[in-house]
């Protein structure tokens, strides 16, 4: 006796609010726990896949991804290919970084107003001839609205992330800046680096000090400036991925002059069906893959075969639908409409490899999930390690915050993915 298996449903759902590719992976995960559920998410694309079987519902998919801190949703309908086609939107729903211009701008004023504002930070601690007196309460005064204005993102996404019980690479981010500007808040009004006439000297050597006369103000504005660039320069790139795919999509024509009793009639593209015929007239778009059953002309099909002649078609020759008609008037028999044309199919084609994980992503991914952990245990372990060693907690907590700092520039979670989707 053999026990046929459940049938099963494909779905996708638009999620909301990641920020790195740790989020992708915590969401995944969560999904994949759940009984006959199959998912991948892919933080590129902002979406998540699931393979769902029969008695599963969208609403617990969704409730799930909400109950790990994120916003779910299905895609909106997309008209230019038929309902049961999915859509083809484009661009992660990340925070502050989606894929249209209005998404763009605040990310584009944080960034603006770190970089305007670190430079000189940075500057002031790297060269000594700029250290005037009382140079320090300048780069305060200069690196206060990076670290909380620029950098609010970073930590409300650590802040939400923290609730449910998880640290992604903005737990790094948020930690690695705060404990930085923290320590040099300690350092000028409590330690010895607020004293006029104080000096960072810039050299080669090294010398155990206590730390209260150091300051790491430029470390804090520099790591949110450079990592807002990343994520500007990254949401950018996704919006031209996508705007290439919708660019694809609606190179279909929108509507379409049908032949109905022998008199023309001019109806939306989503009206046509199989067995129509329809006009096309020189210069118009051919409305849907066909067959000639009228006429004859030259037909431009360069978007689809990159052929810059036009290819002479008489009757009973097929056509593509997005084609150009170069020549004279066609009358075609439609034969495949909505998601069963060609450029539907390389549309969906091109979707599915960026939905899709490569065998560098997913390794991306693992890593990934694993990495911000490993990174706060192995600074718990040097401020442990140095406590017990020294017993001086200036230069542990140092130490500690030096390991933070350097682990938050994620670039491994922000570069695969998206070199992949830009790629496909």
């Amino acid at each position: 006796m053999t026990t046929q298996a459940p049938a099963s449903t494909e779905v996708d759902l638009r999620i909301g609010g990641m920020t790195c590719a740790s989020c992708a992976a915590r969401i995944e995960k969560k999904l994949n726990r759940m009984e006959g559920v199959e998912a991948t998410v892919n933080y590129a694309t902002g979406k998540a896949r699931a393979v769902v079987a029969d008695g599963v519902r969208i609403a617990d998919l969704v409730a799930t991804v909400e109950a790990t801190g994120y916003t779910a949703a299905l895609p909106a309908p997309d008209t230019a290919r038929a309902p049961a086609a999915r859509p083809a939107e484009a661009g992660a729903q990340g925070a502050e970084a989606g894929a249209g211009p209005d998404e763009l701008a605040p990310l584009r004023q944080r960034l603006a107003t770190a970089l305007a504002l670190a430079v000189p930070v940075i500057a002031m601690a790297m060269v000594p001839a700029l250290q005037f007196d009382n140079w320090q309460w300048l780069s305060l005064t200069l690196a206060a609205p990076v670290v909380t204005y620029a950098a609010w993102p970073f930590h409300r996404a650590a802040w939400t992330n923290l609730k449910h019980g998880a640290a992604t690479m903005d737990t790094l981010v948020s930690l690695g800046t705060l404990a930085a500007f923290g320590w040099s808040l300690w350092a000028l009004f409590l330690g010895h680096a607020g004293m006029p006439g104080m000096r960072h000297a810039f050299e080669f050597s090294l010398a155990r000090g206590d730390g209260s006369a150091d300051i790491y103000l430029e470390a804090a504005a520099g790591i949110v400036a450079f990592v807002l660039a990343g994520r500007y320069f990254e949401a950018r790139a996704k919006r031209t991925a996508g705007a290439a795919l919708t660019a694809l999509l609606e190179l279909g024509a929108k509507d379409v002059t049908v032949l109905r009793g022998g008199v023309e009639v001019r109806l939306p593209i989503a009206e046509l069906a199989p067995g129509m015929r329809f006009v096309v007239r020189p210069g118009e778009k051919i409305a849907t893959d066909g067959t000639v059953v009228e006429g004859s002309s030259a037909v431009d099909a360069s978007m689809l075969t990159g052929e810059s002649v036009p290819v002479e078609v008489t009757v009973g020759d097929t056509v593509t639908g997005a084609t150009l008609n170069a020549g004279g008037r066609l009358v075609v028999e439609a034969t495949h409409v909505g998601a069963d044309t060609q450029l539907a199919r390389i549309a969906t084609l091109v979707e599915d490899a960026q939905n899709g994980k490569a065998a560098a992503q997913r390794l991306a991914d693992r890593i990934s999930a694993v990495f911000v952990p490993t990174v706060i245990l192995l600074a718990l372990t040097t401020l442990t390690t140095w406590l017990l060693t020294t017993d001086n907690p200036t230069q542990a907590f140092t130490a500690a915050v030096a390991v933070l700092i350097i682990a938050c520039p994620c670039a491994l979670g922000l570069a695969t993915p998206t070199a992949l989707m830009v790629g496909t």
